[in-house]
C-alpha cells in the first residue's frame, strides 16, 4: 500500500540483507516512515515496517530501509546461509567518517554513546547513538546505512544547548554501520563539541572505574 492510499505490485531490489531488514531499491511508489509493506521473494512472503525512505535519483530512484516485522519469517533465509558458506573477505575496520589516509587526525576519536538525531532532506527522522565521534565526525552503527553521498541536518545537546549542523554521510558500510562529517561547523565549533565529548568520556570512564577495598 502507497501513501496514496492505493496498493500496488512491484519488483525492487534488496540489498544489505540481514534476517531483520534491508535496503530496498527501485521503488516506484512513495512510502512514508511507518508504513507496513509485503515483501515476497520466490514463495516467501514477509511484512516489513519501513524505517527510513531517500530519493535516490533516476537510476536507483525510491529507496527504503525496512525492518522484519515481530512474528514474520524472513524470506531469504536460504540466501544468508549460501552467503555464510562462502570464504570471508579480509577483515577490515569501516573508515572513520571525517578523516582520510592523507589528514593527520585533528580531533581523537571517542569510543563513546552519544545520542543524536538525523533528519534527510525528506525530513525523514532517525533517532539514534553515534559509538565511534569527535568533534569533526562520528560512526553510526546501524543494518540499514544512509547512501554514501546523503545529506543530512544533525541534532544534539551540549549541557543545556540544542545544536543544529549540516552533515554529510561519507562513508556506507552494508550492514555494519555510516560514517559521517559533520560539515556545518566551524574549527571553534569543533573544538568545542571536543571539549565536551572529552569531558563526558572522563566522567564514563570515572563512572565504571573499580574502588578500592576499604
Amino acid at each position: 500500500m502507497g501513501a496514496d492510499g492505493k496498493p500496488f505490485l512491484q519488483k525492487a531490489e534488496a540489498r544489505n540483507i540481514s534476517n531483520q531488514g534491508a535496503r530496498l531499491s527501485g521503488i516506484e511508489h512513495q512510502l512514508t516512515p511507518g508504513d507496513v509493506i509485503g515483501v515476497q521473494l520466490g514463495d516467501k512472503k514477509a511484512r516489513y515496517r519501513v524505517i527510513w525512505i531517500i530519493d535516490a535519483g533516476h537510476l536507483l530512484k525510491i529507496q527504503a530501509g525496512v525492518q522484519l516485522v515481530d512474528g514474520q519469517q524472513c524470506p531469504w533465509l536460504d540466501q544468508l546461509a549460501q552467503a555464510e558458506t562462502k570464504p570471508a573477505p579480509a577483515e577490515t575496520k569501516p573508515a572513520p567518517a571525517a578523516d582520510s589516509p592523507q589528514n593527520k587526525r585533528r580531533f581523537e576519536r571517542l569510543r563513546i554513546r552519544f545520542p543524536l538525531e538525523l533528519r534527510d532532506n525528506r525530513a525523514t527522522r532517525m533517532q539514534t547513538n553515534a559509538t565511534d565521534i569527535s568533534g569533526r565526525g562520528c560512526y553510526i552503527e546501524t543494518m540499514l546505512p544512509l547512501a554514501r553521498g546523503t545529506e543530512l541536518t544533525i541534532s544534539f545537546w551540549i549541557e543545556s544547548e540544542k545544536i543544529d549542523i549540516q552533515a554529510v554521510v561519507r562513508a556506507c558500510d552494508g550492514g555494519v554501520g555510516m560514517g559521517i562529517e559533520f560539515t556545518g561547523m566551524d574549527l571553534e565549533s569543533q573544538k568545542r563539541l571536543q571539549r565536551y565529548l572529552e569531558k563526558q568520556g572522563h566522567e564514563s570512564e570515572s563512572s565504571t572505574a573499580p574502588t578500592g577495598a576499604s
